[in-house]
């Protein structure tokens, strides 16, 4: 699953994506500094993950990870191509959910693409290519839907109205993720990948002095954004920047105490992200190895193993599970089957966050 890191050029993109992957993205005082889309595979910090190491003592642990794409920032007139804009916005259209960082400090030294800080008119600026972008789409599909509709075909019909509410929003100034459809309507309008349709996590970029209650431009985006189905999370990039640089984990806790935070704030984002993306965890622990594996919110037991090999969900038997607050009360397997609070879930079983799961199947 991968997000994206969107922008206009200088707001801090590129150096948060240094603070969440250990790829070095150029970090530049110019507009677009990051010409290709940089990927970064990024850990989500669990402190569950951190439990069953001490309790199991494997050999290796291995995290769930989320995928992060550093898009360069955009410009107005990004959707008719100005800029890099056509090739910024096909790499959006290739990601799950949008991180939407907006510069909410002040320095002189930083030079604003427009002159100006004013963190709704840039994500105004955004959200306008975007919606421009999708709506060049719908306008494409509406031309064929239509021809199809006029010969009577009752589908063509059924899409034609849901495009034609898509177009009205779009035409309204609106994202398309403020419509809610129906189970029906959602089959025409994903294969479509419209980029306002994604979800969103407004990423907050403050000084130090705003990094634990963020400051009067934070109000003002939390305002803005109040009507849409998306979130706001505040952190000062250029001090998370600071904090990866130092190597010691005891230095990073005492400067995170020192400005009022009790973990990073990338943390918090990586974790944002993985719940935006409609992702849950569910672990395997044994000696060999303790593993979170990162399953869609809603899915079965067969569909979990699959993670794993397709061959375990082709012959899945049985998943024998544990839920992850009996393994740490009893602190153990043995002592978790001895108390009888080992289940055997069938196929239909709906895997809940934290289950911790040994799979049974036969190819």
């Amino acid at each position: 699953m991968k997000a994206g890191i969107v922008g206009l050029p200088n707001v801090g993109k590129s150096t948060l994506f240094n603070c969440l992957s250990n790829a070095k993205a150029q970090s530049a005082n110019f507009p677009f500094c990051t010409i290709e889309p940089n990927l970064g595979v990024v850990n989500v910090p669990d402190a569950r993950l951190e439990k069953l190491e001490e309790l199991v003592n494997p050999e290796r642990v291995l995290p769930a990870t989320v995928e992060i794409v550093d898009i360069a920032g955009l410009v107005k007139g990004a959707s008719k191509g100005e800029g890099l804009g056509n090739q910024f916005l096909a790499n959006i259209r290739e990601t799950d959910a949008i991180l939407h960082v907006l510069r909410c400090f002040d320095n002189d030294n930083i030079v604003h693409v427009d002159g100006s800080v004013d963190p709704i008119r840039d994500k105004e600026t955004i959200d306008i290519e975007l919606q421009l972008k999708d709506l060049e789409t719908v306008q494409k599909r509406l031309e064929r839907v239509k021809r199809t509709a006029k010969t009577g075909n009752k589908e063509a019909q059924v899409e034609l109205e849901v495009l034609l509410k898509v177009e009205a929003t779009l035409l309204e100034g609106k994202s398309i993720r403020s419509i809610e459809f129906t189970e029906k309507e959602d089959e025409f309008v994903k294969p479509l990948q419209f980029i306002t349709a994604k979800p969103v996590l407004y990423v907050c970029n403050v000084d130090e002095n705003s990094a634990v209650s963020g400051n009067a431009y934070v109000d003002k985006v939390k305002e803005a954004v109040a009507n849409e189905s998306a979130e706001v999370i505040v952190l000062a990039v250029g001090t998370e920047a600071d904090i990866t640089e130092l190597e010691d984990y005891e230095e990073r806790q005492m400067f995170l105490a020192d400005i009022g935070l009790e973990e990073a704030g990338v943390s918090r984002l990586v974790r944002s992200a993985y719940k935006l993306l409609d992702l849950q965890t569910y672990f395997t622990a044994g000696v060999k190895e303790v593993r979170a594996w990162t399953i869609p919110v809603g899915a079965t037991a067969p569909q979990a193993a699959g993670v794993i090999h397709t061959d375990f969900e082709k012959g899945f038997i049985r998943a024998e599970t544990i839920s992850y607050d009996d393994y740490v009360s009893f602190g153990s397997e043995a002592k978790v089957k001895e108390a009888g609070k080992m289940r055997v879930e069938g196929k239909e079983y709906i895997v809940k966050d934290g289950d911790i799961m040994h799979f049974r199947f036969n190819v």
